[in-house]
């Protein structure tokens, strides 16, 4: 089993996303980037920890790759917007992807370059990569968030047509 760790906007969006993928075994909404130990979710969102929201994606590589996970994380959010994600601002939301050793953060630089190569957005990619130190599970309340509360009006009015759109050939 392999794992990847990416943020890109609130985690509830990202885990109804990579838990949908076909080889991808957990996904697991968290913290990290920062410098306070086992932050709550009320400090992470203050913006004074320096954590982002996060995901941890476990994933059988025979299935799927690191790559296809770049490929969907990039199309899941906006990777030119300096901490934000549409109305949520601070750099809880920036982009990021925390990598555990050298060959993924290789890859993930050369993807971010074939992108912006091509021309796939508009403004240059802001998306931070870092080493990842640390990552710290959140709440048990934010687990599995969007399939527990999809009536929710945040539910219904980010994440719902967010799937809607990045899943809608398959």
């Amino acid at each position: 089993m392999e794992s990847a760790v990416f943020g890109g906007g609130c985690f509830w969006c990202l885990e109804a996303v990579f838990s949908r993928l076909k080889g991808v075994t957990g996904v697991t909404p968290g913290y990290a980037g920062g410098t306070v130990e086992k932050p709550t979710y009320e400090q992470v969102c203050s913006g004074r920890t320096g954590h982002a929201e996060v995901v941890r994606i476990e994933y059988d590589e025979s299935v799927i790759t690191f790559r296809d996970l770049l490929a969907v994380f990039f199309r899941a959010h906006d990777p030119t917007t300096a901490n934000r994600q549409g109305a949520d601002i601070g750099s809880q939301y920036r982009s990021i992807i925390l990598t555990a050793d050298q060959s993924k953060e290789n890859e993930a630089r050369a993807y971010i370059e074939k992108l912006e190569t091509a021309g796939e957005f508009q403004d240059p990619i802001v998306t931070e990569i870092q080493k990842l130190n640390v990552f710290y599970p959140a709440e048990t309340y934010h687990h599995d968030y969007y399939r527990r509360h999809s009536d929710q009006p945040y539910c219904r009015a980010v994440i719902a047509p967010k799937l809607a759109k990045l899943f809608k050939d398959k």
